[in-house]
C-alpha cells in the first residue's frame, strides 16, 4: 500500500468498503512495460479496470488498449485515444457489435473460427484480423478455458478464410493465463505461433503480428519475477522461434499493469466459531465474491489482507463474506491466518485489488451497494 493510499484512508469519512487506486503506480507500471519490451506496443487490457481516471492516464502516455465490447471501445474514445490504437479483442462479438466498432474507425478485430471471421467481413470489410490459438495456461494462477482460440492447424484454414472474405490475415494471438508466474510459459505458446506463421507463408499469407496477450503478474501473498524478466525471456522465446525475422508484437497486461496500484479497506462483521470446539474461526468481511472479490472463486487468487494486530499472535480462520448467499466464502479449503486479537470493528486492508474488482462487485446483491472506488 502506497503512502498516498494511507493517507487517502486515514482523511476519508467512513462510507463502508472502498477500493483506492494510486494512479502514480499505474503509471510507473506502464513506463515499465514500455521500457523492457520497447519494440512491443502495449495494448492495456481495459477489462482489468475500465476507470476514467486510467484510461485517460494511460492514452496520455501513449497506451493502446484491448477491448472487449462496444462500451469499452466507447469509454476508451472519451478517454481520448485515437481509434487506431485500439484492438476489439473479444471472439465473440455480436455483427451488430462489430458494424458499431468499425463505424467508431476500429480496424484490428480478434477471431478464433470461420463464422466469426463471417461476421467480421461482413460488418467491417477491409478490416485486419488475428487469429487466436489454444494455449495450454500451466503456471497460471488464474487458468483461462477452451473458450477462447482454436488448435494452431485450424488457425491456418480460418485465417486463409478470412482473406478469401476480403479481410486481411494479420497475425496470431494466444495468452498464458492470468496471474502466470513462470516467465517461460510464453515460449510454448510462441512455438505454435511460429508454425502457423510458417503454414500461413507456405499458403501465401504473410503475416505481421504475434498478440503475446496478457498473464503479467502482480504481487499477491506469492513473489513474482519483475517486469524485465519477463522481457528478456519473451525475447529470447521470439528469437528461438522466429531467429532474425521477429514480427511485429503487441502484449495486453491488465492485472500486471493496475492490480498492485489498489487496497481495499473492509471491515471485520462478525467473529465467531461453529462450535466451542472448533479451533477455526469465521472471521466475516463487509465485501465478498459478491462485492468485488470474485476471483477468489477455488481460492485461485489469494489476496494479502492488513490488519491493525498483525503483531500479535496468528491462528487460521475461514474468511467470508457479509451476503446470505453459501457461496460467499473466500478462504476455507485452506484456511487464512489472522490475528487471534481482531475483533469485530476492525479496518482491514486487502492489497493488489487494483484490477478486476469493482467491475466484478454486483450491482445491489443483498441490497448492498456497489464497491465504492477512489482514484488519486
Amino acid at each position: 500500500m502506497t503512502t498516498r493510499i494511507r493517507e487517502f484512508l486515514r482523511n476519508r469519512t467512513e462510507d463502508g468498503p472502498c477500493l483506492v487506486v494510486d494512479l502514480d503506480v499505474v503509471r510507473d507500471n506502464y513506463n515499465a512495460f514500455a521500457k523492457t519490451l520497447p519494440d512491443t506496443r502495449v495494448f492495456y487490457a481495459v477489462k482489468a479496470n475500465p476507470a476514467p481516471e486510467v484510461l485517460a492516464l494511460l492514452a496520455k502516455l501513449g497506451s493502446c488498449f484491448d477491448t472487449a465490447s462496444v462500451p469499452e471501445i466507447e469509454m476508451v474514445l472519451a478517454a481520448g485515444s485515437p481509434p487506431d490504437r485500439i484492438s476489439y479483442g473479444n471472439t465473440i462479438k455480436k455483427e451488430r457489435d462489430i458494424a458499431r466498432a468499425f463505424a467508431l474507425g476500429v480496424r484490428l478485430y480478434a477471431v478464433d473460427c470461420k463464422p466469426e471471421v463471417e461476421k467480421v467481413a461482413r460488418a467491417a470489410p477491409g478490416s485486419k484480423v488475428f487469429c487466436r490459438i489454444l494455449s495450454d495456461c500451466v503456471g497460471a494462477e488464474w487458468p483461462l478455458s477452451r473458450k477462447f482460440g482454436c488448435e494452431p492447424g485450424m488457425a491456418v484454414d480460418v485465417l486463409e478464410h478470412a482473406l478469401k472474405l476480403g479481410l486481411e490475415p494479420h497475425g496470431v494471438s494466444f495468452h498464458v493465463g492470468s496471474q502466470q508466474r513462470n516467465q517461460h510459459a510464453w515460449d510454448r505458446a510462441l512455438a505454435s505461433a511460429a508454425a502457423v506463421f510458417k503454414e500461413c507463408g507456405e499458403r501465401g499469407m504473410n503475416l505481421a503480428m504475434v498478440n503475446l496477450g496478457g498473464g503479467f503478474p502482480t504481487k499477491y501473498l506469492k513473489n513474482v519475477p519483475s517486469v524485465k524478466t519477463y522481457g528478456s525471456a519473451i525475447f529470447k522465446a521470439l528469437r528461438k522461434h522466429f531467429g532474425n525475422r521477429i514480427p511485429e508484437t503487441i502484449i495486453e497486461p491488465g492485472r500486471g499493469m493496475v492490480g498492485n496500484a489498489g487496497t481495499i479497506e473492509a471491515e471485520v462483521v462478525l467473529v465467531s466459531k461453529k462450535s466451542e470446539e472448533d479451533d477455526v474461526r469465521w472471521v466475516y468481511l463487509d465485501i465478498g465474491k459478491f462485492g468485488g472479490l470474485a476471483e477468489t472463486m477455488d481460492e485461485s487468487i489469494r489476496y494479502p489482507v492488513r490488519t491493525p494486530r498483525d503483531g500479535d499472535a496468528m491462528a487460521p480462520c475461514v474468511l467470508a463474506g457479509p451476503t446470505c448467499d453459501s457461496m460467499d466464502v473466500l478462504y476455507e479449503k485452506e484456511p487464512y491466518m489472522l490475528p487471534v486479537s481482531l475483533e469485530i470493528g476492525d479496518k482491514v486492508l486487502i492489497e493488489g485489488t487494483g484490477a478486476y474488482t469493482a467491475t466484478y462487485s454486483s450491482v445491489a446483491f443483498n441490497g448492498f451497494s456497489p464497491l465504492k472506488t477512489y482514484h488519486i
